[in-house]
């Protein structure tokens, strides 16, 4: 691909020096097929960590699209053509980033969307009927692989391939025991593996009672239907006494029961946990806003949910997951591997991200020591 522009550019420069006589030519985007995804973010970095502001943005995609720089390809691209179907559940940040690192991950090992990779990417919108009829439109299109976002999606892609030999790889999925897609041990249950986003529990409540020294109580709003949610429930409920909290949760069904259910919780509570709870990040932006009124602060579990207004989290890299996922089904693809004799993958490091704006609206002071742990620092709120 590299190779194929550099050509292109300097047929143009040669043409161009034939034509005016000189030794100049105008630069561009060469037969890239790169996407800019915008909101890319202005950082500055000091003290250890990156302090991110929202500026900027157009700009520096159109920069990277002009240079060749989101070019991601490492290598050639394999022979052959390949239709995958990407199930994701639901609109958010981190499925997002889970979704682009994910195809990041495919190039580089070379299967480039729109060269040798087709790609059908269909949401489900947080909503199980669509999940199953999305999977089972994948499996009669006899995609070569499916790529499930998000607990849900890989229980409806694993199940309606049961009968077939199209493997699933899924990305997202906190506890893939609980949800009966791997044994103990971390082998598959069938022709289906990935990679898991568990919550690092135990960093996210040192990191709560730090900023929080006299807080009593947490809350945690989650999904009865969602089984990633009610295994991190549990793994909190057996350490928030290890901190000093008690644990408040309360269960939704749909997004309609948030609103209701988040001002329940909000007056029991000195402090809000998210998850990444599918139905309910979906509401955040709902949560967030209640949580203000009430000077309550929230706690996200990765990254997109500080930028648009929880105070903290202790999470993981999601684009980084989705590259991950990306190299395995990689290997599914050149037929180096097979997905039911895959164990699952997990990203062991956790990072904390802060937003200080939002810590300044609470009336609430972050320690320097605090703030020096911090991977990336916000210092304003994105609107979502």
């Amino acid at each position: 691909m590299k190779k194929k522009i550099l050509v292109t550019i300097l047929s143009v420069a040669m043409a161009a020096a034939i034509t005016t006589g000189c030794g100049s030519a105008a630069t561009g985007s060469a037969g890239t097929d790169s996407t800019s995804t915008g909101g890319s973010n202005k950082t500055e970095t000091g003290s250890g960590s990156k302090e991110t502001t929202d500026a900027g943005t157009d700009a520096d995609s159109a920069k990277m699209a002009d240079s060749g720089a989101a070019e991601t390809v490492s290598g050639d691209l394999v022979e052959g053509s390949f239709k995958i179907g990407i199930a994701q559940f639901a609109q958010h940040g981190s499925l997002e980033n889970c979704r682009e690192g994910f195809l990041e991950g495919l190039a580089e090992e070379g299967f480039v969307e729109g060269k040798n990779l087709e790609v059908d990417y269909q949401n489900a919108e947080a909503d199980m009927g669509n999940a199953n009829t999305i999977a089972q439109g994948f499996v009669a299109n006899k995609v070569d692989l499916m790529c499930a976002i998000a607990t849900p999606s890989a229980q409806a892609c694993y199940n309606a391939a049961m009968k077939t030999d199209i493997p699933t790889i899924y990305t997202a999925v906190t506890d893939p025991v609980a949800a009966e897609l791997a044994k103990e041990d971390q082998m598959p249950s069938g022709n289906v593996t990935g990679t898991s986003d568990k919550l690092p529990v135990e960093a996210q409540l040192k990191m709560i009672r730090e900023m929080l020294p006299e807080a009593k109580t947490i809350g945690i709003l989650y999904t009865t239907s969602e089984v990633n949610s009610e295994s991190s429930i549990k793994e909190y409920e057996s350490l928030v006494e290890k901190y000093g909290f008690t644990l408040e949760t309360a269960g939704v069904a749909t997004i309609a029961d948030v609103p209701s259910a988040a001002d329940t919780l909000l007056a029991k509570v000195d402090c809000l946990n998210n998850l990444t709870d599918n139905t309910v990040v979906s509401a955040l932006p709902t949560i967030l806003d209640k949580a203000s009124k009430k000077n309550i602060p929230v706690f996200g579990s990765e990254i997109e949910q500080v930028k648009i207004g929880c105070m903290a989290s202790e999470g993981i890299e999601y684009i980084e997951l989705g590259k991950q996922t990306g190299r395995m089904a990689a290997k599914v693809l050149k037929g180096e591997a097979k997905a039911d004799d895959m164990k699952f993958e997990t990203i062991t490091e956790s990072s904390l991200y802060l937003n200080t704006k939002v810590a300044e609206n609470l009336g609430i002071t972050i320690s320097d020591d605090t703030k020096g742990r911090a991977v990336e620092t916000f210092t304003e709120i994105t609107a979502q």
